[in-house]
This record gives C-alpha cells, sequence and structure tokens, in this order.
C-alpha cells in the first residue's frame, strides 16, 4: 500500500477539512487513476462498433477541414 504522508487541515471546531499531500505522491495518485480511466475506456471501446480504415480516414478529413 502507498504510504500517502498526509497532513490535515482543521477547521476552528478541530473537524478535517482538507488534506494536504506532498506533490510526489499526489502524482503518483494522479498517474493510477489516468491509468484507470484509460483502461475503463479501452474496455468500453472493445465493445463499440469499429470503423474501416477508409471511413477512419474519412472522418479526419472533415475533423481537419472544420
Amino acid at each position: 500500500m502507498l504510504n500517502l504522508n498526509e497532513k490535515y487541515i482543521l477547521n476552528k471546531q478541530q473537524k478535517k477539512v482538507a488534506v494536504q499531500l506532498d506533490i510526489k505522491t499526489f502524482k503518483k495518485i494522479e498517474d493510477v487513476l489516468e491509468d484507470y480511466a484509460l483502461g475503463q475506456y479501452i474496455e468500453a471501446s472493445i465493445e463499440e462498433d469499429k470503423i474501416t480504415l477508409e471511413e477512419a480516414k474519412t472522418a479526419y478529413k472533415k475533423i481537419k477541414k472544420g
């Protein structure tokens, strides 16, 4: 498990209202979330209809013109 070394920000009532992490830890968490999201997108894309190379080229040309 990742050692977060988190620091809590407290309000006047001493309730936790925020967490402070060092940049290195934040970047690791960010990378994991991005990898997970990409994996989910890929999984969903596998089930979608595929297009041919010619259809992709046509669609790309339309995007370039717009």
